[in-house]
């Protein structure tokens, strides 16, 4: 672990090759995951320590990448502290009966070990597997997860968050106060059993202007970000469609930003400051001829040389139709760049 690519990475060193994982490698575009997950929720995958093993395993025997992430959901943490709410095919995560006021929030219980033991047996029992090639550990950033429990699910406008942000900051600040707290102690939670750094995924965040990310939201995702960096992991920070913040979620606390594929990384590297930086390959390119993704790759490669740390990856997940085997020989070409 200690001659870990993706660890040197992310800690600003220099790593033996450009370490390459990819997010939502677990699960998605593998026939293999298709077949262990027939018949079964997605929540109900998430709580059976076996199946987590399985599925975070998957890739990582597939294509040799430099890490493997933790196969869960961003609410998978609220599904365990009593929040009524299911993952629905085609639509994601639905609340029963969204967040309105104080009395909502307040009724969320704190987030405990007890609550989630299938948790840390799936992270021992990964770390047991894995060896020398370390585990992510993840949670949602309070943003995002804060979304889907005012919206009541997923929303492209935000109308609900973005009204009780500007029109209830009571609720809001006590809201995300609460999902701070469970995201920290869900990360505690993967670190203590085993996983060698974390990401903290903020999915909607780019539906924010600069003002009020710093005011109403970025307090909170340092308050995630803090509790982690006492654990001594990496800690990687990344939101989609989010060029008009990447210094304020650095600032938050990351060691690695990661970056969406809509910010070339030669813009982006300057905004993150003294941090190693992720990404950012489209994730339609893996769609494209092999020789015209790979030469993408080059370009990002290259253009990560500038920054004190560079982890090769999408600028998102992986599309559930991809080829595995363009993912196979993006690793391979990744592995064996040479400038």
């Amino acid at each position: 672990m200690a001659r870990s690519p993706f660890l040197a990475a992310a800690r600003g060193e220099t790593p033996s090759h450009t370490p390459v994982w990819f997010m939502r490698q677990a699960g998605r575009s593998l026939p293999e995951y298709l077949k262990v997950r027939e018949g079964i929720g997605m929540l109900e995958s998430c709580m059976d320590a076996d199946l987590v093993t399985e599925i975070t395993l998957q890739p990582v025997r597939r294509y040799g990448v430099d890490a493997a992430i933790f196969f869960s959901d961003i609410v998978l943490p609220l599904k365990a502290v009593g929040v009524d709410l299911d993952i629905k095919p085609g639509v994601g995560p639905v609340v029963a009966s969204p967040v309105r006021t104080l009395a909502d929030v307040e009724a969320i219980p704190d987030l405990t070990p007890e609550h989630v033991p299938y948790i840390s047996q799936a992270v021992r029992q990964l770390v047991a597997e894995l060896g020398a090639t370390p585990l992510i550990g993840f949670a949602g950033a309070p943003f995002t997860v804060a979304s889907y429990l005012v919206e009541g699910g997923p929303s492209k406008e935000h109308a609900k968050t973005k009204a009780m942000m500007f029109g209830a900051p009571d609720v809001w600040d006590a809201l995300m106060r609460k999902i701070a707290g469970i995201a920290a102690a869900y990360l505690r939670i993967q670190v203590e059993a085993g996983a060698s750094a974390v990401q903290l995924f903020d999915s909607w965040a780019g539906a924010l202007t600069a003002a009020d990310y710093r005011a109403s939201v970025m307090p909170h995702s340092d308050r995630v970000l803090a509790a982690a960096g006492e654990l001594g992991v990496p800690r990687i920070h990344f939101g989609v469609g989010t060029s008009n913040l990447l210094g304020l979620m650095g600032e938050a606390g990351a060691d690695v930003v990661g970056v969406d594929w809509r910010t070339p990384l030669e813009h982006a590297i300057p905004l993150v400051g003294d941090r190693a930086v992720q990404g950012n390959l489209d994730p339609t390119l893996v769609f494209a001829p092999t020789e015209v993704m790979t030469a993408r790759a080059a370009e990002i490669i290259e253009a990560g040389r500038r920054a004190k740390g560079h982890i090769f990856n999408l600028g998102h997940g992986v599309i559930p139709s991809t080829d595995p085997g363009q993912l196979a020989a993006l690793t391979e070409f990744v592995h064996g760049y040479q400038p």
